[in-house]
């Protein structure tokens, strides 16, 4: 009996590659693949089923039986073939071969939160020009420094469970009113959750950091439904900081090779620009020291 990719619960399994497959089609027009108008009445958006089959060059059949979760199993090469046919960015086709993947279970994660390389804590506590700290998977928010505190939010001040980044841009007011485009950053979010998902199904920290968001946002479950995904990149962010107003910073990410589930987020702004001044404004209103976990 498949298994299923619940929202509730945020777990991507056997009809994960279905409800992917289903999601894509959907926002997929047939004049994006190259099909011409037969005049048909269409009753749902995107394609039909039988075009995607005939874009990707295998049968109607195994179509529904991968979008009804009666088949986990593709090739590499069927993979590329419906990732062509629909037209994924780099990030989706990446998700579509992970939900596809027959693998043994991901490795549960273990009790309370990763450590951080002191190197590491020492190197971001030095970079007092630049609001920087380092996540774990699903942006978990795993050490910080005093300009990152300035900008964003006292992670000290927060329980160890809620210092994480998509649940404070859903679920505290203050950090969402941040943004100057709050529906663009949600949605982010969300893709980046659900990229994550892909790549560790069986992660606890993340059902329920999905299960929750399910139950207490309801643009975070629309959005989940959508199944977009995108993996860490360079980024710029517009903020309305309470003391600075308005700046816009580069939000560069940077992998850990000795750790390779964290990241080393940095927020720098343009040289000689608005922004740049309002960011010295911040971290010169910074003037305490940011609590650190134990």
């Amino acid at each position: 009996m498949p298994r299923r990719d619940n929202p509730s619960t945020g777990r991507v399994d056997g009809t994960g590659l279905g409800d992917f497959l289903r999601a894509r089609r959907a926002a997929v027009e047939p004049h994006q693949a190259g099909l011409p108008d037969d005049g048909r009445l269409r009753r749902v958006p995107g394609l039909r089923r039988e075009e995607l089959a005939q874009l990707a060059h295998v049968s109607v059949d195994y179509i529904v039986r991968l979008e009804q979760g009666r088949s986990s199993r593709a090739s590499s090469t069927v993979l590329d073939a419906l990732a062509d046919a629909l037209h994924l960015a780099p990030d989706e086709r990446a998700y579509l071969f992970t939900v596809a993947e027959v693998a043994p279970p991901a490795r549960v994660r273990a009790p309370g939160p990763p450590k951080v390389a002191t190197q590491l804590k020492q190197l971001i506590a030095g970079m007092h020009d630049i609001p920087a700290m380092v996540l774990h998977r699903g942006m978990d928010v795993l050490a910080w420094n005093r300009p990152a505190v300035a900008l964003l939010t006292d992670f000290g001040a927060l329980a160890p469970a809620h210092r994480n980044l998509i649940r404070l841009t859903f679920l505290d007011p203050d950090f969402r009113a941040l943004y100057t485009d709050w529906p663009r950053a949600a949605r982010e979010c969300v893709a980046v959750l659900r990229m994550e998902a892909g790549r560790h199904p069986d992660d606890p920290g993340l059902t329920a950091l999905v299960g929750e968001l399910s139950v207490r946002d309801p643009d975070f479950r629309t959005w989940w439904a959508g199944h977009q995904v995108r993996g860490p990149r360079q980024l710029r962010k517009t903020y309305r900081h309470p003391m600075a107003g308005e700046l816009t910073l580069d939000v560069q990410q940077f992998s850990v090779d000795t750790h390779p589930d964290q990241l080393l987020v940095a927020y720098s702004a343009a040289p000689d620009t608005p922004s740049a001044e309002a960011l010295r404004f911040v971290l010169q209103w910074a003037e305490r020291p940011a609590n650190q976990p134990d």
